[in-house]
């Protein structure tokens, strides 16, 4: 089951992401600006945050382990297409439908662990869950980067799509079925209704959505920074930036013992505050700051979603855990999509300093959101 949620999450973010390092070589052929551009993330991401409640509920009815193989299984056939796209328009269009496809496995994905492994090892379970996400994060961006100087960014995408297919298959043959029988349409109905009316889980969605924005803003505009002046870095090695997720998958990995040790509120608003510190150590124009800014805001960003996405499924009403991590997942890449790409159309007309002000005011909105709901009705 581990391996098979590793690579689920593996092949599904490899191919979430893999535009974002070859954003400038999409700029240029296609004649964009850093926000235009950023649409090759923004539409998947927000196709994706838009569907992914509906096929949350739909796993209600279903099962959870035939949404999670569909959605890896789609997605990588549609990876295998994007690189055929005639036209940057044909290829936003692809890139919208797969992220309707990936929104099989993060919608559903936290829900199947908590009915295979209970809620008292939910923590851990997500933490490792999302390490394999950021993993694959990690390995997608780096994989395109490396190849678009030597293979353009076709030739980068394919090879993106090819490793989230190996991958896809591993979790198609080693996925064990979920613990839990299907539900009926009025026990789907209700429990939507369920996981939109506690406040604690309010709390949890908008630290996904500004937490998210944030993180994803500075990234679509890392590889402008990263490669323009004065920093001038080649495409290949901008592309090491994202080793950062290295960090991610370790802090992530290791937030259980974190909550354990300090709870979920201070664990929750201490990585945001360091996810903050991280995006006001880029902004002097040093690459060792940038990069160290870099590393440090991810670290803190991985474990903040982890403790978020656990905190989330732990406070689920029972009927209702699809449905709660459905709406957190479609908070999540709503502030991918739209905090993505607010934050490049922001430093492209007023540059990095005020994008890095609007990212940390995000972050700091969250922290303030999570603590006054956790004080007033969950405290512990």
């Amino acid at each position: 089951m581990k391996i098979a949620v590793a690579a689920a999450g593996i092949s599904s973010f490899a191919l979430l992401y893999a535009p974002q390092p070859v954003l400038p070589q999409l700029a240029a052929q296609y004649h964009l600006d850093p926000g235009g551009a950023s649409l090759a993330i923004s539409v998947a991401t927000g196709a994706l945050a838009i569907s992914v409640l509906p096929i949350a509920a739909l796993s209600e009815i279903v099962g959870r382990r035939p949404i999670i193989l569909t959605s890896v299984i789609a997605a990588a056939v549609l990876g295998l297409l994007l690189p055929l796209a005639p036209s940057y328009g044909i290829l936003l269009v692809l890139r919208a439908l797969q992220g309707i496809a990936i929104a099989g496995f993060p919608g559903v994905a936290a829900a199947y662990l908590v009915e295979r492994l209970g809620r008292t090892g939910v923590a851990a379970a997500v933490g490792a869950m999302i390490a394999g996400n950021s993993v694959g994060g990690m390995l997608g961006r780096l994989a395109a980067g490396f190849s678009v100087d030597r293979l353009g960014y076709h030739g980068a995408l394919t090879v993106v799509a090819v490793l989230g297919s190996i991958f896809s298959l591993v979790t198609v043959f080693s996925l064990p079925p979920s613990a839990i029988r299907p539900r009926t349409r009025m026990n789907v109905l209700a429990g939507i209704g369920a996981a939109v009316r506690k406040p604690i889980l309010l709390a949890q969605y908008t630290v996904a959505l500004l937490a998210m924005g944030s993180f994803v803003a500075v990234y679509n505009a890392a590889g402008f920074r990263l490669t323009g002046s004065p920093l001038n870095l080649s495409p290949a090695i901008a592309s090491l930036v994202f080793l950062a997720y290295a960090i991610g998958s370790v802090s992530s990995g290791t937030v259980g013992r974190t909550v354990a040790r300090f709870g979920r509120l201070r664990s929750a608003v201490g990585a945001l505050l360091v996810t903050a510190v991280g995006a006001l150590l880029t902004l002097p124009d040093s690459l060792v700051l940038v990069v160290a800014g870099l590393v440090v805001l991810t670290g803190g960003f991985f474990a903040a979603h982890a403790v978020a996405n656990g905190w989330t499924a732990a406070e689920a009403p029972e009927g209702a855990r699809g449905q709660a991590s459905g709406a957190y997942t479609l908070a999540y890449y709503l502030g991918s999509s739209v905090g993505g790409t607010a934050g490049s159309v922001i430093f492209a007309h007023a540059g990095w300093t005020w994008l890095t002000v609007t990212v940390v005011a995000w972050l700091l909105v969250a922290a303030a959101v999570v603590t006054l709901t956790a004080r007033r009705f969950s405290p512990r």
